[in-house]
């Protein structure tokens, strides 16, 4: 299989398997791609820093410092910041899954290794890295090309109209240009991103779907015979009081009163512990809900309990911060149509961009500050005599400045260290709200008071 034209590139695949380094130099072998291998991480980030490759295949399990670390520090480097990093996997833990996204990751490919998945992934990406490349070039065209115009104005004050009109137009093209390759590039990212997180939460599910079923329903058999063997146990106590001393011995060895009444709680805190599990599935399912060609009615509030569910694990207290606080205020609202894989996106990038707000909030925080606690409050209305439902979710988080409020809309604007964020979420946002279900989504913000955002969505798509 051949690459296409232009999606050529230099390949730096990390792992300390030679098979596997066998196996994906081989599938790569004939496409014209040049292949380079590192063996750790060390290995991986020296060559890249020397040889600046297109995109790298890294490894998340190695010796020395891991998948993780390395791609850390690769996104830490200027060198090698903005070079895409896939990664090889085994893993099957979503929260590893999202931990190598959050890092600066931009997809998965898991082991065992399919061929035509792996070409197809390397294949897309270059893509993208190609078009980022060509949008740098046309930036500094259309520099170089205002500077020069802004020289002959300088030097030439008699410039005719017809002169002046031909710059307006010829920049007027530039910017459109600019425009439809930053769309161009948002579009990309979004599919495959999408693509890539279905896939993979939808396998999950479904490999753990069944054994939990299973366990589920065995631990209700397990509870009743636990039972019944405590009263069998009480009817012997009760009709042979006086057992032979081999019994007593070991009645006393494994302290029978204790066991018969801790193993039930056992068997309960088991049963408990996998209804979690169940509805942890549940709620990976309902995230994941791929976007079809028609919209569906949909309940939004399960859309934003599922997502609170994901994001679990990030407003637990850790030792830098206590608990994060979520307060809801739900209406009662109609099932909406809409597409309900797109609209679980945007809940989970505001969401997660409140954490991050509260979280730097606790990081640039003084001693005037001891008492604050994070709190992320989601609010649910229909306005009397309209159409449509108003989700708010609002943080007492950082804040944005003037400044920064001012290039929020900005495709690939960040104001996250390198590797921590894409600068796509909310323009992501902004186009599922706005173009998927012709809806609007603002904002309000000061700095130091948190932001609050607003997505209104008609009920009935027209």
């Amino acid at each position: 299989m051949n690459s296409a034209v232009g999606e050529t590139g230099v390949i730096l695949i990390v792992d300390d398997n030679p098979n596997n380094l066998e196996v994906l130099s081989e599938a790569l072998m004939d496409t014209g791609w040049e292949i380079l291998v590192a063996v750790n991480g060390e290995g991986a980030i020296a060559q890249a820093e020397y040889a600046k490759p297109d995109i790298i295949l890294l490894d998340v399990m190695m010796p020395g410092i891991d998948g993780f670390t390395t791609c850390d520090r690769l996104k830490s480097n200027s060198i090698t910041a903005d070079i895409p990093i896939i990664f090889m996997t085994a893993l099957s833990e979503t929260v590893d899954k999202v931990k190598g996204l959050n890092l600066g990751a931009v997809d998965y490919i898991t082991k065992p290794f399919e061929q035509q998945e792996v070409l197809a992934r390397v294949q897309t990406h270059l893509r993208i890295r190609h078009l980022t490349k060509q949008l740098q070039n046309q930036n500094q065209q259309l520099q170089q090309e205002v500077a020069e115009r802004l020289l002959v104005e300088s030097k030439l004050q008699r410039l005719t109209q017809d002169l002046e009109q031909r710059v307006e137009e010829r920049t007027t093209q530039l910017s459109h240009a600019l425009s439809h390759l930053q769309q161009t590039q948002v579009n990309l990212v979004q599919r495959e991103k999408m693509s890539a997180l279905g896939e993979l939460v939808a396998g999950i599910a479904h490999e753990i779907n069944n054994p939990v079923n299973f366990i589920l329903g065995n631990l209700g058999h397990a509870s009743e015979y636990t039972q019944s063997f405590i009263e069998l146990l009480n009817l012997y106590q009760k009709y042979y009081p006086e057992p032979v001393d081999e019994i007593v011995d070991k009645i006393d060895e494994i302290d029978l009163n204790y066991l018969m009444c801790d193993f039930p709680e056992i068997i309960l805190s088991m049963h408990k512990g996998t209804k979690r599990m169940a509805q942890m599935i549940r709620a990976l399912r309902h995230f994941s809900r791929r976007d079809d060609a028609l919209a569906e009615l949909t309940d939004i509030h399960e859309g934003i309990e599922s997502t609170l569910l994901i994001l679990q694990y990030r407003l637990k207290a850790n030792p830098e911060r206590p608990a994060i606080q979520i307060i809801k205020e739900y209406d009662t609202l109609p099932l909406v149509e809409c597409f309900p894989g797109p609209l679980n996106q945007v809940f989970m990038n505001l969401l997660a961009n409140a954490i991050d707000a509260i979280e730097e909030s606790f990081v640039k925080s003084d001693s005037s500050l001891a008492e604050y606690t994070g709190e992320i409050t989601i609010r649910t209305s229909v306005p009397e005599q309209r159409s449509v439902v108003i989700i708010q979710i609002a943080d007492n988080g950082i804040g944005m400045t003037e400044e920064v409020k001012q290039r929020l809309a900005e495709p690939m604007f960040t104001t996250k260290p390198v590797g921590k964020g894409t600068g796509l979420g909310l323009s992501i946002s902004r186009q599922i709200i706005e173009e998927q279900h012709r809806g609007a989504i603002w904002f309000v913000s000061e700095a130091g008071e948190g932001t609050e955002f607003f997505i209104e969505i008609p009920v009935v798509r027209n």
